[in-house]
């Protein structure tokens, strides 16, 4: 709009319609705290000729809503893009989006649902064709024909053609050789080298220790209370102390697990430098026993998830742990990283999930804990004593002397930390730990994660915006 008026000569009227018409919105949270909010006092100071320009636009807005829609009048407050709150007058930085753009998108159908029925509702009541859902993706190239040349050869072998690396949905190809013995020995074999190349890795950045015939448990996301590693760390936890309990002979019936974690914390993000430290506390613990350590193995944060790193990480995992809260996670790439080679996924109803799971068929997903139309009704559950165990285990010193009590006092209700248990680490964990492991149908369940992929190609992606936000032509 500036650059139009100021620069250009056009009116208002007629720099705004080049503008909408410009302008498309790309909404990738539905978190409070990641829906920018300027101040305008700092605005006004830094930005003056925009605030104009924004203060206008909102001017407009309202007039708008109160000639044509009068029924939304009372939503005003939340709606407008300024928010002239005396204690701390922001911009809403998401209101002026969606006021200025021509379309709207969210990055997976559930996460637009969402965003139609809830965070943008009234505006969809004004504009619904603004609307739509355009589901993210990832490169093919990178993800499983560069990062693992020992799967990809294998598909290129039993397909008979390498098209698949720029039109993915021909993996579905290979659900007919799901079940084929020779196919599954040489899935196997190349699996089997990515795990001993991770491991090869560990050991020369830590100087740990793995069985790559281990089950290798792989978090690698952004340190956050709804992306659930404390949900993770406690299950770590409980699986120790029920090992420590066990006899010899009961321990050797046990699936050997490798737990690893990688990620960054924001810096005053308390919660989550607390989950980090417990980790370390827990893996140092651990590690270092040696009734246990060769049943269970928690690596430290050796993950910064740089490329040399997604190289190895991918391939070489059998399944990844995605302990989201549902509703909060707006699409997640992760997930569709790992499905596409080959991992299976044990995850709530939350984001990509639900595509995924829809794409390589429920009995192939690990599904766990509330969905996402149960989570605004349910209440701080703590009642199951598989939870109680493990925040116990905790507070009882066994990982050190650090205070931890702020941390999982957190999860309660009326602690006075936080929001209680708001992310519901305790409602999901009964069904996050009684899932059942079958590891012989794994890897007829990896072959059909790989052969659902197909829609979750960053070129079906790009294509659908070319067509229906930009109108351009291939």
């Amino acid at each position: 709009m500036r650059l139009l008026m100021d620069n250009e000569g056009l009116g208002w009227d007629e720099a705004w319609d080049v503008t909408t018409k410009t302008v498309a919105y790309t909404n990738h949270t539905v978190l409070p705290e990641a829906l920018e909010k300027w101040s305008q006092s700092v605005m006004w100071k830094l930005l003056p000729r925009h605030m104009e320009i924004i203060e206008e636009i909102d001017n407009g807005f309202i007039t708008m809503i109160r000639t044509t829609r009068t029924d939304l009048e009372s939503k005003l407050p939340s709606m407008c893009i300024l928010d002239n709150n005396p204690k701390k007058p922001d911009v809403r930085m998401a209101n002026l989006c969606v006021v200025s753009s021509h379309k709207v998108n969210g990055v997976a159908q559930l996460h637009s649902d969402i965003l139609k029925a809830e965070l943008f509702a009234g505006y969809v009541s004004i504009w619904p064709e603004k609307f739509q859902n355009i589901t993210n993706g990832i490169t093919p190239r990178w993800w499983l024909r560069f990062y693992s040349p020992e799967l990809s050869n294998i598909i290129i072998k039993w397909l008979k053609i390498d098209q698949w690396v720029t039109k993915l949905d021909l993996l579905v190809g290979l659900r007919k050789f799901a079940e084929n013995v020779d196919f599954q020995a040489e899935w196997s074999s190349a699996k089997m080298a990515n795990k001993q190349r991770l491991a090869q890795y560990i050991l020369r950045e830590t100087g740990v220790s793995i069985d790559p015939n281990s089950l290798f448990d792989i978090q690698v996301k952004r340190i956050h209370e709804y992306k659930r590693q404390l949900l993770n760390i406690l299950g770590a936890i409980y699986r120790y102390k029920k090992l420590k309990e066990m006899s010899t002979e009961e321990r050797k019936n046990t699936t050997p697990r490798t737990i690893m974690f990688g990620g960054k914390a924001f810096a005053t993000y308390t919660n989550a430098k607390r989950t980090v430290k417990l980790v370390n506390d827990v893996g140092a613990v651990v590690n270092s026993d040696p009734e246990v350590n060769s049943y269970l193995k928690v690596n430290l944060f050796i993950f910064t998830f740089d490329l040399s790193e997604n190289k190895i990480l991918p391939p070489a995992n059998t399944e990844i742990y995605l302990q989201r809260t549902a509703s909060m996670e707006a699409s997640g790439t992760s997930n569709m990283k790992f499905a596409l080679n080959g991992c299976l996924i044990i995850g709530t109803l939350d984001g990509t999930n639900v595509e995924i799971r829809e794409e390589i068929g429920e009995e192939n997903f690990f599904l766990f804990g509330a969905t996402a139309d149960e989570v605004p009704r349910l209440s701080k559950e703590r009642e199951n004593g598989l939870f109680e165990k493990a925040k116990e285990y905790t507070r009882s010193g066994a990982f050190g002397g650090y205070d931890y009590n702020p941390l999982l006092d957190s999860l309660e209700g009326n602690s006075g930390y936080g929001r209680g248990d708001y992310f519901l680490v305790s409602h999901d964990f009964p069904s996050y730990m009684h899932r059942k492991e079958d590891r012989k149908r794994w890897l007829k369940m990896s072959i059909l994660s790989i052969a659902g992929s197909g829609k979750f190609s960053s070129d079906r992606t790009i294509s659908q915006y070319a067509k229906e936000i930009w109108n351009i032509e291939e």
